[in-house]
């Protein structure tokens, strides 16, 4: 197997840092993404200890802002010839301050919008064959495109399900927009409460075995079985390529979804002009 370069959002704990280990042993080339300067030194420590063939490299970038996940993918980009799988994995569930710098719901911003224009800035550096794996949920609800703007607030159980049903739906539109000519584009609920920080802090649990999470996220950056899965939806709770909500389905308000994220998008790129 040829190794790959992959780009793990969010790999300073939880399933993201399993799987950053996981490639590293496998002999890829694992670029590491965190807020924390501390956590990801950490992060690279864990990755990089004992017996592994690939190479580690980190990249320190607060998803909950535009400039930074701009510069975030600036710097990949210049770093990299060649990107070959990108795992949206980063999220928020629970918070205590809910709202960005730009006023947007910042599970909105770092859970659908800056996966959406990370993958935009890095679809240049992938090669056709290459893939972008977006994290989903088995929780998912209809969008209320008010709170996806930031003029509506959610709790944080509505504001989670509906993230992950946005980032599910513009998948489907990503991948059918490119079609031959790049990236697989899948989207994967990686397992139902496992064992994390961010179940931990929403549900006061242990949770399941994060391996179940990791092993998932591995097989659809490597496997054979993902590599013409573009557009799709893999349940892990199922261990199946499923059908998500039905909003994810529906192909008009899959296509809102995608314009009032680009519309947030420019907004902020002409901010800054």
């Amino acid at each position: 197997m040829s190794t790959k370069t992959v780009l793990v959002t969010g790999s300073t704990d939880g399933i993201g840092l399993e799987t950053a280990r996981k490639l590293a042993v496998l002999g890829h080339t694992v670029l590491l993404h965190g807020r924390s300067e501390t956590k990801l030194a950490d992060a690279l420590a864990n990755v990089s200890s004992g017996d592994i063939a690939g190479t580690v490299k980190c990249y320190s970038a607060d998803l909950s802002r535009f400039g930074d996940v701009e510069d975030f993918a600036r710097s990949v980009r210049d770093e990299h010839a060649s990107l070959d799988v990108l795992i949206n994995n980063a999220g928020v569930f629970k918070t205590k301050d809910t709202r960005t710098p730009d006023g947007l719901d910042v599970r909105f911003m770092v859970n659908t919008i800056a996966p959406y224009l990370l993958t935009r800035r890095l679809l240049p550096s992938m090669p056709t064959d290459g893939r972008v794996v977006n994290l989903s949920s088995a929780a998912q609800s209809p969008v209320d495109l008010g709170a996806l703007t930031g003029t509506a607030k959610l709790s944080n159980n509505a504001a989670y399900a509906q993230s992950k049903l946005a980032i599910t739906a513009w998948s489907r539109i990503m991948a059918t927009e490119l079609g031959d000519d790049g990236p697989v584009v899948i989207a994967v609920n990686p397992g139902s409460l496992l064992a994390t920080k961010m179940v931990r802090q929403a549900y006061g649990m242990p949770g399941k075995d994060s391996s179940i999470g990791s092993d998932i996220l591995v097989r659809a950056a490597l496997s054979d079985e993902f590599a013409t899965a573009t557009g799709l939806y893999f349940d892990n709770d199922t261990g199946q390529f499923d059908s998500p909500h039905k909003d994810a389905l529906d192909p008009r308000k899959s296509a809102e979804i995608v314009s009032a994220v680009e519309a947030i998008i420019g907004e902020a790129v002409r901010s800054t002009e």
